[in-house]
């Protein structure tokens, strides 16, 4: 089974690195904390760009650094793609000279079906010609992957890619990252301390604070620990449920979709029939009752059972509930718990108000 597993212990005196995790060797690893948690020192220890002095680090079974034999790969010699916020085009080439610079000391040569795929999966297939002068940002940085990718990695890392854009050119370039999970069989660990990119784009998430590594697992799970400040954000937090088209009801301008736990009815969705997304639930949107509604506008009420309650300082709590083998969130008010006599182990019902579709 394909797997990374990165152990790192750095010591700079005022901040320490102390990680020992076991990713995935697939998909969309999202490394998320806010800054100074050490998201970027495990990146560039990944890269070999920082030297950890002990040390551990096997990509699907190629060991780049193993401390305790005098193992260390340089940077130069670890097939792997770096993408970082800014995109650092060379301004006097074309985009195609851009994305060759790169692949004229690679043997043998990369090959060309794989980047034309490459360029379209990013959708810069038409912009070979043009000057980097002439890209929007998201365009620039859409450069930036397809040439880390040409180079045909073994990983991908990409640090805050999006963290120079402003909210447009973000809306623009997170569908075409959201695709990288879908099309490529390599690795990819991205940095970022945006919850938005976290619900949109992780496959499997790791939280750090202060060099460590406080949680890690599925998004479902991890972003729904009441234990965790994304949970207690009232305004951030949210589910993430995997889900499948089921029918459109074009009448009523409404898509059906299932999950493990049920159905949902959301807005219109340009999608086939069994296209899988990802439904993306605020705990905000989200209300509890103790019997199932009989006269609502609320379309979505599902049975649910409450696994935990948490109470901030503010007189909201945080309910998580399971919705067949779903965990969701509820956001409401101290007062509104009390009177309902919520508890854990209670089975009620929640009408969800509505939801953001990311892929």
């Amino acid at each position: 089974m394909s797997s990374i597993q990165a152990r790192f212990q750095l010591d700079y005196g005022d901040f320490k690195l102390d990680v020992d995790l076991q990713l995935p060797g697939t998909g969309i690893t999202v490394l998320f904390g806010h800054s100074g948690s050490g998201k970027t020192t495990l990146l560039r220890c990944i890269a070999g760009l920082q030297r950890a002095p002990q040390g551990l680090l096997e990509i699907n079974g190629k060991l780049w650094q193993d401390s305790e034999h005098y193992v260390f790969l340089p940077t130069h010699k670890r097939s792997l793609g770096y993408v970082f916020q800014e995109a650092n085009l060379f301004p006097h080439l074309t985009v195609k000279q851009n994305l060759q610079f790169g692949l004229k000391r690679i043997k043998p040569a990369p090959d060309s079906s794989k980047l034309a795929q490459t360029l379209e999966l990013l959708g810069i297939d038409h912009l070979m010609e043009r000057m980097p002068e002439r890209l929007s940002g998201g365009e620039r940085q859409r450069v930036a992957i397809a040439r880390a990718l040409a180079l045909n990695p073994d990983i991908l890392l990409m640090d805050e890619p999006l963290a120079s854009l402003d909210f447009k050119r973000k809306q623009e370039i997170l569908p075409f990252l959201s695709r990288l999970h879908q099309e490529l069989a390599i690795p990819v660990l991205y940095v970022t301390h945006s919850q938005q990119e976290v619900a949109q784009l992780a496959d499997y998430l790791v939280v750090l604070a202060d060099g460590k590594e406080i949680t890690s697992g599925l998004p479902a799970d991890t972003l729904t620990r009441l234990d965790m400040p994304m949970a207690q954000d009232k305004q951030q937090a949210a589910t993430v449920w995997q889900a499948t088209v089921v029918e459109h009801e074009s009448e009523y301008h409404l898509t059906r979709v299932e999950f493990s736990g049920g159905a949902l009815s959301l807005p219109s969705i340009d999608a086939d029939v069994g296209t899988p997304l990802r439904v993306q639930i605020y705990a905000r949107d989200v209300s509890i009752a103790l019997e199932a509604p009989t006269a609502t506008s609320i379309l979505n009420v599902l049975p649910a059972t409450i696994t935990g309650i948490v109470d901030d300082q503010s007189g909201q709590s945080i309910v998580r509930l399971l919705v067949g083998t779903q965990p969701l969130l509820a956001n409401i008010t101290r007062k509104s718990a009390i009177l309902l006599g919520l508890k854990i182990g209670m089975e009620v019902y929640v009408q969800i108000k509505g939801t953001s579709i990311l892929n």
